[in-house]
């Protein structure tokens, strides 16, 4: 049984617990606003900088980036000069392949009228380029600040998608809300994947922190809404499509259609008569 604490041995146990915390956790508001000055750089939403602007802005988010890392991780065994350097020199490849998740969420998207539409408005869109902000982070194996990110886009949009999953371009996220991607999910090109869709685990336990855990989906793949994949071992094959509220813990083989049949069962108010009617649901590709 855990003995009791009064005030002041609560006040030493809080400060020495916060002390050390503080020392090794970046500021989540510090990181915030680097993460929106970023994305403000590369898709400008507010006010167009001059021409002349672009480099002062460039180098003060980098500053404000190395700032955030020497305020946590001087005792960690990383070259934050180099880290930060390689991030940005990452950083164009990133927007390029986040102009291409743009384009085909545009294409793929009867509803959007333009590519700046889905850049300003599209949550999905948003969790995707934080998702590539925050792996190239990982990739550099900064600790917590992609998590810190990760997290707040996930609380933007309802997209939930872990900084160490890789995901190829183009990648189509359409509505979105209550997407889950794990840690160790492998995602290809030209995958869409609509609103509620897992890839998760089969089974949650710490001794697997190192075993892939999480699907691997495959090219061409498209994943409709409620779906449930689980397994480190499960592969969507190329080319399938995956219907509405599946529950999927093997192996798709690619060209597959898998979907559920229910039955709808359709009354009159006004009547005693009903009937029940097998459905199936036809899905159309759109890739």
């Amino acid at each position: 049984m855990k003995e009791n604490i009064n005030t002041q041995s609560l006040i030493d146990l809080l400060r020495k617990t916060h002390n050390a915390e503080w020392e090794a956790t970046p500021s989540s508001h510090d990181a915030i606003l680097w993460l929106s000055d970023l994305v403000q750089f590369l898709f400008p939403s507010n006010h167009l900088p001059k021409q002349s602007s672009y480099e002062g802005i460039l180098k003060k988010n980098q500053i404000d980036l190395e700032n955030i890392l020497l305020s946590y991780l001087e005792a960690h065994k990383l070259d934050i000069a180099t880290a930060v350097t390689s991030f940005y020199n990452a950083l164009g490849k990133i927007y390029q392949d986040l102009r291409e998740d743009a384009a085909k969420i545009h294409e793929f998207d009867p509803a959007a009228t333009s590519v700046n539409e889905v850049i300003v408005s599209y949550p999905g869109f948003y969790a995707i380029t934080v998702y590539r902000i925050a792996h190239q982070l990982a990739i550099l194996n900064i600790p917590i600040l992609p998590r810190i990110i990760s997290e707040y886009a996930h609380g933007k949009t309802g997209i939930d998608i872990h900084p160490n999953a890789k995901i190829d371009v183009p990648f189509v996220i359409d509505h979105g809300t209550g997407i889950v991607i794990g840690a160790t999910s492998i995602i290809g090109k030209n995958v869409c994947i609509y609103q509620g869709v897992t890839l998760g685990a089969l089974h949650v336990s710490k001794i697997m922190a190192e075993i892939k855990r999480h699907p691997t989906v495959e090219d061409n793949v498209v994943i409709y809404a409620r779906t449930t994949i689980l397994g480190g071992n499960t592969v969507i094959g190329k080319n399938s499509i995956i219907g509405g509220s599946v529950f999927i813990t093997k192996s798709i083989e690619p060209d597959s259609q898998v979907f559920n049949t229910h039955q709808l069962r359709i009354s009159n108010l006004n009547s005693s008569n009903s009937f029940d009617e097998n459905r199936s649901v036809v899905l159309k590709k759109n890739f």
